[in-house]
C-alpha cells in the first residue's frame, strides 16, 4: 500500500528488490506505506483515517531529512505511525523489508489455530494485545507479566507464551500458584533441598526453578508472595544462580519467567505493598487483559466453543444456541469473567438431552434472571417488534400506556385504587385515563 505525496519509483524498487511488494491500497488490513515531504495537519488526518479505517500497520517515510524532526516523529506515531524514519536506499529497505517480514508472520500465527486454541475471539482491544504477545513469545524469552481481573484466561495466555516459544531445547512450563505456597517451605518449593537440610527432607529434591530450566516457570498470583520470599527470588531471577536448601553449590538456570496477578502491582509498588525492584525485574513486558465486560462481542463465540468442548464429552455434534439462550448470555453480567462464563455454559450443557439446540429450558432456575429483568426483557421483545413494523414513538408510548392500564385493572379485579397503586398512580389520574378512553 502506497499513500504519498510525491512519487519516487526508486523507492519501490529498493523494496521490491527485497521482498516488500508494494501494493495500491485496496482496503485490506495490512502493512502500509506512507512516503512524505512535508508534515502538516492534512498529512497527520490522512495518516489517521488510513491507519483507523484500515487496522493497517503503517511506516511513515520521509524522502529527506529535512522533512521529519523529533517533534514530527512523535505526531506521527500519535497518529497511528507504527515506524518514522527517512529514506536511505540502503539502509531503510533493509529495515523496512524485516519489518514487513516480522509483522506478516505475527500475523500469520494470529490466524493460526494454535493460537486459536487457546484464545478465542477476535475484538479489537483483544487483538492488539495479543499481538504483542504473539511477537514477544516468538522472538523474545524476556519475562513477562500479566494482569488483569480473576478470570479473564490469564493461565492460558502464559501457556500460549510456551507454546509459541521457538528455543530448540525448549523444556517443561512449570507452574507455581504463589498464592498457596507454605511460607516455611518455600525455599524448598522454588530452589529445592539437600537430603537431612531440615526434618523431613529423607531425599534430594529439586525445586521450581530446576524443574524449569530451559523451559517455562509460571508464577500465578504473583501479587501474593510475601516480600520475604520476593527478596529471595529476585537474585535468582536477575543472576539465573541458585542454591537448594541445605546445599553450598550454585546452580545455572536458563528459563523464561511468566508471571500473573489479578492485583493493581503498579498501585502496590506505589504504596510500597510489593517490591519495586522486583515488579520491574519481572515486567519486561507487561500486558493487561481485558475483562469480558470490555469484548462482549466475544461472549457468544465463547459460548459456543465452550458448549462444543462440553458436548463433546458425549457426542460429537455442532452446537447450536437458540435465540433465547444468545439473549440470556448477552445481557448477564460476568464479574469472574471467561472462568464464570464458562462455568455457566457447562451447567447450560449438564441439563441439556437430545440432539437438538440448547434451548431456555436448558438453563438452571438458580441461573434465570429476576422476574422484573424478565420482564423488561419481554418488554424490549415487544418495543422492538413495534419499531420493525413502522410504529412511531408517540403510538408505542400510547399502546404501552394503555396496555399497563389493562394489565392493571385486571390483576387488580377492576378495583381502581388498588390498580391505581400498582401503576403508582393516584386514584383521581388513573379515573382521568379511563374516562379518556370512555371519550
Amino acid at each position: 500500500m502506497v499513500r504519498s505525496s510525491a512519487t519516487v519509483p526508486a523507492v519501490r524498487e529498493d523494496l521490491e528488490r527485497r521482498g516488500v511488494h508494494i501494493v495500491e491500497d485496496d482496503g485490506t488490513p495490512q502493512v502500509g506505506l506512507l512516503l512524505f515531504d512535508v508534515v502538516g495537519p492534512e498529512l497527520e488526518a490522512a495518516l489517521r483515517e488510513w491507519s483507523h479505517a484500515s487496522g493497517a500497520r503503517i511506516i511513515a517515510i520521509a524522502l529527506h531529512a529535512d522533512a521529519l524532526s523529533a517533534g514530527k516523529t512523535w505526531r506521527l506515531l500519535a497518529a497511528g505511525a507504527k515506524e518514522v524514519v527517512v529514506w536511505q536506499p540502503d539502509d531503510v529497505a533493509a529495515v523496512i523489508a524485516a519489518r514487513w517480514e516480522r509483522w506478516n508472520e505475527v500475523d500469520r500465527l494470529l490466524e493460526s489455530p494454535l493460537v486459536s486454541s487457546y484464545v478465542v475471539g477476535g475484538s479489537p482491544v483483544l487483538r492488539q494485545v495479543l499481538r504483542q504477545i504473539v511477537e514477544v513469545a516468538v522472538f523474545t524469552t524476556t519475562s513477562v507479566l500479566l494482569l488483569g481481573e480473576s478470570g479473564t484466561g490469564k493461565e492460558q495466555v502464559a501457556r500460549l507464551i510456551h507454546s509459541l516459544d521457538r528455543r530448540p531445547d525448549k523444556g517443561e512450563l512449570i507452574t507455581v500458584d504463589s498464592a498457596t505456597i507454605v511460607p516455611e517451605l518455600s525455599g524448598s518449593e522454588f530452589f529445592g533441598h539437600e537430603r537431612g537440610a531440615f526434618t523431613g527432607a529423607a531425599s534430594r529434591r529439586d525445586g521450581a526453578f530446576a524443574l524449569a530450566h530451559k523451559g517455562t516457570l509460571f508464577l500465578d498470583e504473583v501479587g501474593e508472595l510475601p516480600e520475604a520470599l520476593q527478596a529471595q527470588l529476585l537474585r535468582v531471577v536477575q543472576e539465573r544462580t541458585y542454591k537448594r536448601v541445605g546445599g553450598n553449590q550454585w546452580f545455572e538456570i536458563d528459563f523464561r519467567l511468566i508471571s500473573a496477578t489479578n492485583r493493581d502491582l503498579p498501585a502496590e509498588v506505589e504504596r510500597k505493598g510489593f517490591r519495586a525492584d522486583f515488579f520491574y525485574r519481572i515486567g519486561t513486558w507487561t500486558f493487561r487483559l481485558p475483562p469480558l465486560r470490555e469484548r462482549r462481542e466475544h461472549i457468544l463465540p465463547l459460548a459456543e466453543h465452550f458448549a462444543q468442548l462440553s458436548l463433546d464429552k458425549r457426542e460429537r455434534r455442532n452446537v447450536i444456541l437458540d435465540e433465547r439462550v444468545c439473549e440470556f448470555l448477552l445481557r448477564r453480567d460476568y464479574p469472574g469473567n471467561v472462568r464464570e462464563l464458562r462455568q455457566v455454559v457447562e451447567r447450560l450443557c449438564a441439563r441439556h438431552v437430545g440432539v437438538g439446540p440448547l434451548t431456555a429450558g436448558d438453563i438452571p432456575p438458580d441461573d434465570l434472571p429476576p422476574a422484573s429483568e424478565r420482564a423488561e426483557q419481554r418488554l424490549d421483545s415487544a418495543v422492538e417488534e413495534a419499531v420493525q413494523r413502522g410504529f412511531g414513538l408517540k403510538e408505542i408510548s400510547q399502546v404501552a400506556r394503555e396496555a399497563a392500564i389493562r394489565a392493571a385493572l385486571s390483576a387488580a379485579a377492576r378495583n381502581v385504587p388498588r390498580a391505581a397503586k400498582m401503576l403508582k398512580v393516584t386514584d383521581r389520574a388513573l379515573q382521568m385515563e379511563l374516562a379518556k378512553r370512555q371519550d
